[in-house]
């Protein structure tokens, strides 16, 4: 019989033995025992592996591993919400970063969002007073430029379309990650087309709700080379181009 969980948390990893911060799941699965936790190894190089068995010891009934070859984060995510969607009996699954840059906290608190015709809640990196986001000055600037563009693209009023902080109701995830995506990191504006695509734009607003962050921290390195600035023009122009067919 398929195991039973309220929330499922989709991480994907590669090369993160310096970002897991074991302390902070294990703090988080101690204070909620309804949650499942799914890492996606994309083909990590370090003791990336190593570290997630470690935890998974500890916490049996609510780690879940899976291992893949490198394919991106786009890959990663797609392959852990279709395994859990098969494999488990959920009412929200998503996704977060594993370097935590969102708290695992904050991010299961975007389930209160999901009620009435929303099935699809994100967090926002907005800086405002009252939030701590931290970020490197040169990456939120550019990030700007990117997420107007990207807000024009879409024709909708978001304002982060990038962060990695995303959980829907299980029905939408099915929809939304049934088939594979364009682009390696991009995905997430794929996201938004396709919930356009499903359900018209006016229903896909209704469907969705940004939730500004209380904090989000910027930690390590980008797995985002920043030669891919350049490239990122093209896999918008192919998004774009595919989506609105």
């Amino acid at each position: 019989m398929s195991q039973t969980a309220r929330t499922i948390i989709v991480i994907p990893c590669y090369n993160e033995e310096t970002g897991i911060a074991i302390e902070e799941y294990s703090s988080f699965l101690e204070a909620n025992s309804e949650v499942l936790i799914c890492f996606v190894n994309d083909g990590s190089t370090d003791s990336t592996l190593l570290i997630l068995n470690t935890l998974k010891d500890k916490y049996q009934n609510q780690i879940h591993i899976l291992s893949q070859e490198n394919q991106g984060k786009a890959e990663a995510v797609r392959t852990g919400i279709s395994y859990c969607n098969l494999n488990f009996n959920h009412q929200y699954i998503g996704y977060l970063d594993a370097d935590l840059a969102t708290t695992l906290e904050e991010f299961i608190e975007l389930e209160k969002y999901l009620i009435g015709d929303i099935s699809f809640s994100f967090g926002s990196r907005i800086r405002k007073i009252g939030s701590t986001i931290e970020r490197e000055t040169s990456r939120f600037l550019v990030g700007r430029i990117i997420a107007t563009f990207i807000s024009q693209q879409l024709d909708l009023k978001v304002y982060d379309t990038q962060c990695g902080s995303k959980l829907f109701t299980k029905n939408t995830s099915e929809l939304l990650f049934e088939e594979k995506f364009i682009s390696k990191w991009l995905f997430d504006v794929e996201l938004f087309h396709r919930m356009i695509r499903f359900h018209g734009k006016e229903n896909a607003i209704r469907k969705m709700y940004e939730v500004p962050l209380k904090m989000w921290v910027e930690k390590g390195n980008s797995k985002v080379k920043f030669t891919y600035f350049f490239k990122l023009w093209l896999d918008l122009y192919e998004i774009s181009s595919n989506y609105k067919k």
